[in-house]
């Protein structure tokens, strides 16, 4: 940026009146010179004091620092020399939260391969589709979730000896990952300068709003920015202790959670899924110091406070970590009353964006309530109207556009004197069921397939505890008695229990503009009107 220009950026907000557009806060992003990098080298050249990188709250296994960057070199060079994962190769990754996924993902990238990642509890015909866009050469699961992957064809990777005794028949099992972690190299290294900083090195899946997920590519240099981020501007102090409940398999939780805490020598303690008393005896027990939760946890934890302070001694815990969608200006002020000696620090980003967006790092920014923080470090944005593409200034509302090592557009937004962003809406009317990305059209596209169905709209109906779940109003073919049950029932046998429509109220004719688009806005006004 030049001088001149640089000097026309309001210091209060970052706000540059010349070409319309704010610019981070934060200290600049230092970014490695060489281009021969890829990230897993990145993340281990890191120098910090910590000494265990990762705890499995179930069975109180460990793994120091030392030991996962060991075994991340034992099973890449099994992966590579073994299985035959070459540069390019796409790895899929099917498990519950485990220590496993990090040791896992590290290997791949480091040989230039792509890690993808599915949901668990996603049904086998949602995992096939998703092995159809991405075409893995190898899959990592657990006996538990093997069979979604029968029938595939894909190689698999396997993480215990146990696990091949039962394995479900017509799998191709090619390694173990336990035994993988404890064979010695061969004296043949694992070439990593071969990996370039635009090579793709994870293929995520965002649930996209005109149908079905899309995969978004995310290059090593786009998750050493990420990384970066954290080195630059640490959101915690050296050697802290996380509890995280979020998914592996998403990036609020692959990103931060296993790629930046090992470059900042933080401990992480893993709990395989969400439940309330199993996170609150891991905080007491680990002495945690961060919770990593999700919107509709905080809303429980203020329904259940009194039952929580009398169980469990959670008095090391000074930080709430809140992602995955908006806080509420009534639910943080509602937590900080039960909890007052607990910071809460809300943070945005998009899957697309690689983590980069905005956050809350400091108790003095977290009492910007309903704020989601600061631009990132090294992003810039400008708030466009997204009818008619005006770029707009100060506290004027329109869609965030973003500009960085990893950026996508993203929601409605504005943000304020202080360079403090608010998201208003979403954009595109994204469903968020506790955390989860749930796309209308996905939903409306298997209603649209049951025979006595004309048509369908699904939107985001509001609920204390989910945040948002999917409601279909459905307006029958004439003559048909379809019921609100069988609606459920039909699409719940299709879809992971997050998409599962909860609720259905039958239309003579579902509202559309004339170039025959859904108007979702009206029918979430008629929803809640009801309310």
């Amino acid at each position: 940026m030049a001088n001149s220009q640089r000097s026309r950026i309001d210091p209060r907000n970052g706000f540059c009146n010349a070409n319309s557009t704010f610019y981070s806060k934060r200290k600049p992003l230092a970014l490695p010179s060489n281009d021969s990098l890829d990230v897993t080298t990145f993340i281990s050249s890191q120098t910090h004091r910590g000494k265990t990188a990762f705890i499995d709250a179930a069975t109180d296994h460990r793994i120091s620092f030392s030991d996962l960057w060991r075994a991340v070199d034992r099973v890449a060079n099994c992966l590579h020399h073994d299985v035959g994962i070459q540069r390019g190769d796409v790895v899929l990754v099917l498990s519950p939260n485990s220590i496993s996924i990090p040791i896992v993902c590290l290997s791949v990238m480091s040989l230039g391969a792509v890690v993808t990642t599915a949901n668990p509890v996603n049904t086998a015909g949602e995992i096939s589709r998703q092995i159809a866009d991405s075409n893995p050469k190898l899959a990592f699961t657990t006996l538990e979730l093997a069979s979604k992957l029968a029938g595939s064809g894909i190689s698999i990777l396997l993480e215990r000896v146990v696990d091949t005794l039962c394995a479900p028949g017509g799998l191709k099992v090619v390694g173990i990952l336990s035994e993988m972690m404890k064979k010695e190299p061969r004296g043949q290294e694992v070439i990593r300068n071969r990996v370039n900083i635009d090579d793709t090195a994870i293929l995520l899946y965002s649930s996209g709003t005109t149908g079905r997920s899309k995969g978004v590519n995310s290059s090593h240099g786009n998750l050493i920015a990420h990384v970066a981020r954290y080195i630059t501007e640490p959101f915690e102090q050296p050697q802290q202790t996380f509890i995280c409940t979020v998914p592996f398999f998403h990036t609020f939780g692959l990103l931060n959670f296993v790629l930046a805490t090992l470059a900042l020598g933080s401990t992480v303690v893993i709990l395989p899924r969400f439940n309330l008393g199993e996170m609150m005896a891991a905080a007491e027990k680990y002495r945690a110091t961060t919770l990593i939760l999700v919107p509709p946890v905080l809303v429980t934890m203020i329904n259940r406070a009194d039952e929580i302070m009398a169980k469990y001694d959670v008095s090391f815990v000074r930080t709430v970590r809140c992602g995955g969608a908006p806080l509420s200006k009534e639910v943080t002020e509602g937590f900080m009353k039960k909890y007052p000696t607990v910071d809460v620090y809300q943070g945005y980003a998009l899957t697309e964006s690689n983590g980069a967006g905005a956050s809350i790092d400091s108790v003095e920014e977290s009492q910007r309530y309903g704020a989601v923080g600061l631009l990132s470090c090294g992003v810039e944005a400008r708030i466009v109207d997204p009818n008619t593409g005006r770029v707009m200034g100060l506290n004027q509302t329109g869609e965030l556009w973003l500009k960085g090592p990893s950026i996508a557009k993203g929601d409605l937004c504005y943000i304020d004197d202080d360079g403090f962003l608010f998201i208003v809406d979403r954009l595109k009317e994204l469903i968020k069921y506790k955390g989860y990305q749930v796309p209308p059209a996905e939903l409306e596209a298997l209603l649209l397939n049951h025979p006595d169905i004309l048509d369908a709209a699904v939107i985001p109906f509001p609920d204390k505890e989910a945040g948002q779940y999917p409601m279909a109003y459905v307006a029958r073919k004439s003559g048909s008695n379809l019921c609100e049950k069988k609606v459920i029932d039909y699409i719940s046998k299709q879809v992971a229990p997050y998409k599962k429509i909860r609720k259905v109220a039958f239309i003579d004719s579902i509202p559309k503009t004339p170039s025959g688009k859904t108007l979702r806005k009206d029918l979430i006004k008629f929803a809640i009107s009801k309310l």
